[in-house]
């Protein structure tokens, strides 16, 4: 039989499913996958419930309704300080995967190199190369997740089209500091690329820091695609909804790319989560506020535990160093080790490299209820 492609056929089943399957198995407690075990702001599910109850329940507008791509304008002015014109500057997406997607499709032709920061998110990879784009890598390494500012330099040139920027950094915890982004920026402008920037955790960054997208340096208004995640800004990841504000010269074209890959996203989540946007201000520092406190939380937990832990500075994840704990392997027989022996899950941070060379750290997901994470610290203080 003919081949499929090739670059599909080659990915393995994420290492999210593969640890959360792990887990069911042995009846881990799952730290692995990132994803919060609550079930969401009462009055924005109840938001969407109503609007399937009244209806309409056909296909909304293809760009997303009207209603929710204004209050995405304003919550961009409201945060950020950015004008942005609802009607030719933003556009709904079936997740802040699928706005990833449009994106690389509409703007990477055959060749054009693309910029990444490692560890990457494992969808980056795939879909660059998808795409027919070029990946030069740049690493950030644990513990620091220091940001080298020559090999990021080094990266760019002529043929970039674009660098894929995460802020807060998922896995890492990194949240980019303004003179990085400044680095950043600069490169993107001298090169004459394309920043798209994955900010799905913008709400959620820690210790008194705020999020600076890229988009609002100088220069890169008009140079800038920023992605946000209602998913992860309300706790209800299953609903997949993202948004996209871009210059109107570039979302035309990543428009017509998720024409023909999502088309749409359903109507009563778009209704809700406009809701969720204009909410006061107490909603989005108490997010900030309560995840610090699970951060600081299973940190405490863990470095009773024996580990060193790594710094969190945004997202879901913490990191520990497993060589604090006297393991001499690599992260993946940790994970396997203690999923099965002391009955926790992890991520091994390996699986968001690309050489290997990056093998002694675990990725632990803290956006759980607080017994959880005391019951999976004291196992794994019992077990080491």
């Amino acid at each position: 039989m003919k081949p499929t492609n090739s670059i599909f056929a080659k990915t393995g089943v994420t290492v999210f499913e593969t640890m959360s399957q792990l887990a069911m198995e042995v009846g881990a407690i799952n730290l692995g996958q990132g994803f919060p075990d609550d079930v969401g702001p009462e009055n924005l599910r109840q938001a969407a419930a109503n609007a399937v109850i009244e209806g309409p329940n056909q296909y909304p507008p293809m760009m997303g309704l009207p209603e929710l791509r204004q209050v995405v304008a304003a919550h961009n002015k409201r945060f950020y300080s950015l004008d942005v014109d609802w009607q030719t500057e933003v556009m709904i997406t079936s997740g802040a995967t699928e706005a990833l997607a449009d994106c690389l499709l509409a703007l990477i032709e055959p060749g054009d190199e693309v910029v990444l920061i490692e560890p990457l998110y494992d969808c980056y990879l795939p879909m660059v190369k998808r795409a027919g784009g070029i990946p030069k890598l740049v690493r950030i390494a644990p513990p620091k997740w220091e940001l080298d500012i020559q090999a990021i330099a080094d990266a760019f040139s002529d043929k970039t089209k674009l660098i894929l920027l995460n802020s807060p950094h998922n896995p890492s915890g990194k949240v980019f500091t303004n003179d990085e982004l400044q680095n950043i920026a600069d490169l993107v402008i001298k090169h004459d690329a394309y920043a798209v920037c994955d900010e799905v955790y913008e709400h959620i960054i820690y210790d008194g820091v705020q999020h600076k997208p890229l988009m609002t340096f100088d220069g890169m208004r008009d140079r800038t695609i920023r992605i946000g995640s209602a998913g992860k800004t309300f706790s209800m990841t299953a609903w997949k909804v993202g948004y996209m504000t871009a210059p109107a010269n570039l979302l035309t074209p990543i428009s017509k790319a998720h024409q023909y890959v999502a088309f749409t996203t359903p109507r009563n989540f778009q209704t809700a989560v406009a809701v969720g946007l204009t909410q006061d201000d107490a909603y989005f520092t108490g997010l900030a506020t309560d995840l610090q406190a699970k951060r600081d939380r299973i940190g405490s937990g863990l470095q009773s535990a024996g580990f060193d832990v790594l710094p969190t500075g945004g997202t879901y994840f913490t990191s520990v160093d497993i060589r604090s704990v006297g393991f001499d392997g690599n992260d993946v027989t940790f994970c396997e080790m203690i999923a099965r022996d002391a009955g926790v899950a992890g991520i091994p941070l390996s699986a968001f490299y690309q050489d290997g060379e990056v093998d002694q750290f675990v990725r632990f997901c803290f956006s759980k209820q607080n017994d959880i994470l005391d019951q999976a610290a004291a196992k794994l203080k019992n077990f080491f």
